[in-house]
């Protein structure tokens, strides 16, 4: 089936079979969880467009969309977009990355190291 003969619309809106799972607290956050992960992954998918779109302007003077859809990254250009990908998903997930550092180095409630230094 060709591209063109996909129902993208259709497809984006069928449900998956079961519960859904929660991770976050409450289902409008992890609604709001989904909705900006699909907006995460809609803009790299802008940038590698983008990134595609100035390659082939260092080349060439005009161009067809049909060559945007064709290209294909040589080694170097998709090392540099797995890099750059790379650190466009670290910058957005740097607070989730940040409450996951913070919660496997807490340090102990003043009580403890108080406790600790009487025994001493």
């Amino acid at each position: 089936m060709a591209d063109d003969e996909i129902d993208w619309i259709g497809l984006s809106g069928r449900k998956a079979k079961g519960k859904r799972p929660q991770y976050l607290e409450t289902p409008e956050a992890d609604r709001l969880m989904s909705m900006l992960m699909a907006v995460i992954g809609e803009l790299s998918v802008t940038r590698e467009r983008l990134d595609t779109v100035e390659r082939l302007l260092e080349q060439h003077t005009s161009f067809k969309r049909d060559d945007i859809e064709d290209y294909t990254p040589d080694r170097d250009a998709g090392f540099e977009r797995g890099l750059k990908t790379r650190e466009y998903i670290a910058r957005v997930m740097r607070p989730v990355q940040q409450d996951l550092e913070s919660m496997q180095s807490a340090e102990p409630p003043v009580e403890e190291v108080s406790n600790e230094l009487r025994d001493l």
